[in-house]
């Protein structure tokens, strides 16, 4: 439900800005693999030089992953908030941005091993923390909502496709954790850096 302030905003002709973050946890050693597909977007938007065109491309790539590993989905959680000035939106993603980037291992680190044959030595992460930012302009009650819970999550994540399509995307950000192949990321530190997770 609208609050007063949200329809007279609305009246008079404001853009409503969301940005929310969404941290979704996998495990199992089937996981690995998406380390593979968060590189790779990653390495795209570095190309792209964070082109919003290229980043929104692999964020659906991302989501699309994410909802064929969901047998691997362990806990979730979102926040955000709601703007009617671009401004103090934009500084709620730098600050997500920062907090992201500071948690367990995370990052979009695109180091590589120089022989392909070390990762076949290189211990498995069984545990992965996606961590998703997005700012866009509008109303999106799929994102404004608890997404801790499977169907909420899948339908989040489909929003989160569909704001790529109707163009409605202002900021994407990407973290994962671990970064790369061979980092792990135990149950302890998962509960000591990402502490708002809660089970599905």
């Amino acid at each position: 439900m609208s609050s007063w302030r949200d329809r007279f905003n609305k009246v008079s002709g404001k853009t409503r800005f969301v940005v929310c973050r969404l941290f979704i946890h996998l495990a199992g050693n089937e996981v690995a693999p998406l380390l593979g597909v968060l590189n790779s977007t990653a390495r795209q938007a570095v190309e792209n030089e964070g082109d919003l065109q290229a980043v929104g491309e692999g964020l659906v790539e991302i989501c699309q992953s994410l909802l064929q590993y969901d047998l691997y989905w362990q806990s979730a959680a979102n926040e955000g908030n709601v703007f009617w000035n671009e401004g103090e939106a934009g500084d709620l993603v730098e600050e997500l941005f920062t907090d992201s980037a500071q948690r367990y291992r995370s990052g979009t680190q695109l180091v590589g091993a120089e022989n392909p044959d070390d990762f076949l030595s290189v211990p498995i992460t069984q545990n992965l923390i996606v961590m998703l930012t997005v700012a866009c302009e509008g109303e999106m009650p799929e994102l404004e909502t608890d997404l801790a819970n499977v169907s909420a999550l899948k339908t989040g994540l489909k929003a989160l496709i569909n704001l790529h399509y109707q163009d409605r995307l202002r900021a994407v950000q990407v973290h994962f954790s671990p970064a790369q192949l061979g980092d792990e990321l135990t149950s302890d530190q998962l509960i000591q850096n990402f502490p708002e997770l809660i089970p599905l």
